[in-house]
């Protein structure tokens, strides 16, 4: 799937893949439960950077991400990607774009280490 197509579920667990967590899958639950170190696990359900600022602050002020609202910004009805997200990668600009500062944030971040296609679970798929 294209990183910049990444959103709800499909983004928080690339987002959380980036950070090194390890997701399995609960039949029982129907959801991935994520392995955070030291014997704390999470179900995605409740890891949603791409929602919550208190998840996807930390990763922001870490990896130096800037957002902004772009210059359609006017028309953000009519515009679902008015915002852009942009972190630096070695020499290379990664610009990603999204409906809310979190989402494009996160697409930058995840495009940032895993590149411009990443390879989601079924279970995530649309």
């Amino acid at each position: 799937m294209k990183t910049s197509e990444l959103i709800g579920p499909a983004l928080d667990w690339a987002v959380a893949k980036c950070e090194g967590f390890n997701a399995e899958w609960d039949d029982v639950f129907e959801d991935f439960w994520l392995e955070m170190g030291l014997r704390k696990y999470t179900r995605l359900g409740n890891y949603q950077p791409s929602e919550k600022w208190e998840q996807a602050g930390p990763i922001i002020e870490r990896e130096c991400i800037a957002t902004y609202a772009s210059g359609a910004c006017s028309v953000a009805p009519k515009n679902p990607d008015y915002w852009v997200a942009e972190i630096l990668d070695t020499a290379e600009m990664i610009t990603q774009f999204g409906p809310t500062p979190l989402i494009a944030a996160m697409r930058a971040y995840v495009a940032s280490k895993l590149g411009d296609e990443v390879e989601i679970p079924s279970e995530l798929q649309p």
